[in-house]
C-alpha cells in the first residue's frame, strides 16, 4: 500500500474482499496501513468499491495517509483512530 518494505512484526494479510463478503484473496500491507483501511471503510464499501490495492490508493484520505507514513520507518506502528462513521 505505502511502498515501503514490511517487516515480519508488522505484517497483516488484508483481505481484498472482506471474510464477511466470501473474500479469499489477500495482500501483505503493514499494520498501520490495514488498521487505517478498516477504520476509514466499511466492509460494504470495500467489497463493493475498494476491492484493488491501486482503487484503496487514489481515495483522497489514502491518500493522505499513506503521503504521511511514507516518511516513517518501516516498523513504525500507532494505534490508528477508529472513524465516528457506522460500520
Amino acid at each position: 500500500m505505502c511502498d515501503r518494505p514490511i517487516p515480519d512484526s508488522q505484517k497483516d494479510a488484508h483481505h481484498l474482499i472482506p471474510k464477511s463478503k466470501d473474500g479469499k484473496t489477500t495482500e501483505f500491507l503493514h499494520r498501520i496501513c490495514h488498521e487505517q483501511i478498516h477504520a476509514l471503510f466499511t466492509e460494504t464499501e470495500l467489497a463493493q468499491q475498494y476491492h484493488h490495492a491501486q482503487i484503496l490508493k487514489e481515495h483522497p484520505k489514502m491518500k493522505k495517509f499513506i503521503q504521511w507514513v511514507s516518511s516513517k520507518p518501516d516498523a513504525f506502528y500507532e494505534k490508528t483512530r477508529k472513524s465516528a462513521k457506522p460500520k
